[in-house]
């Protein structure tokens, strides 16, 4: 890959001047991502859906795995919407789908697919090729795994916040994109 950024924002996102943004990288319309958040495309683009909040320090990384058969062509990192990464996760999965929530210090391996509504809980780590099932929590020491009975709640609460509170002490990057008409 080289070393050209394309950063697209849409319409509504926030991203602060002073997160680290390298590669192909589309922010959805609404999202928002704090200061200090690492997000690479290494590997290819990563598309990241509406509506996400990407917190400080978390990091998400698109990196081709280094037993992989095809080098030539890697697919897009498409990330859903609705999702959480908190604070200094670190997250390399190879899809993530719609309404998840990345606890603090977790770690995804870029052999990993996530479902939707699914709860990656602090410190834990997934790291073998695998398909996390909907509705999968993921907690504990021994990262034992349970079927929630609801998905995560949608933190549209914190991202109001986020929106009237982060303008006024961060300079943040302007939207590449027109609003919709």
């Amino acid at each position: 890959m080289s070393n050209k950024n394309k950063i697209t924002i849409q319409h509504g996102a926030l991203v602060c001047d002073e997160s680290k943004l390298r590669g192909e990288i589309t922010i959805g319309a609404n999202s928002i991502i704090h200061p200090s958040a690492v997000i690479y495309a290494e590997s290819g683009p990563i598309i990241i859906g509406d509506h996400c909040i990407i917190e400080e320090k978390a990091k998400i990384i698109h990196r081709v795995p280094f037993d992989r058969a095809d080098k030539t062509t890697t697919p897009a990192l498409i990330i859903g919407s609705n999702n959480v990464f908190e604070v200094d996760c670190t997250v390399e999965a190879c899809q993530i789908g719609d309404n998840n929530v990345f606890e603090p210090k977790c770690f995804v391996g870029s052999k990993v697919t996530i479902s939707d509504g699914c709860v990656i809980g602090a410190g834990c780590s997934v790291t073998e090729e695998e398909i996390i099932p909907k509705n999968t929590v993921i907690y504990g020491g021994n990262h034992m795994r349970r079927e929630a009975f609801d998905k995560p709640a949608v933190q549209h609460g914190q991202m109001e916040t986020l929106k009237k509170v982060l303008p006024g002490y961060h300079r943040l990057k302007k939207p590449t994109e027109p609003p919709p008409q």
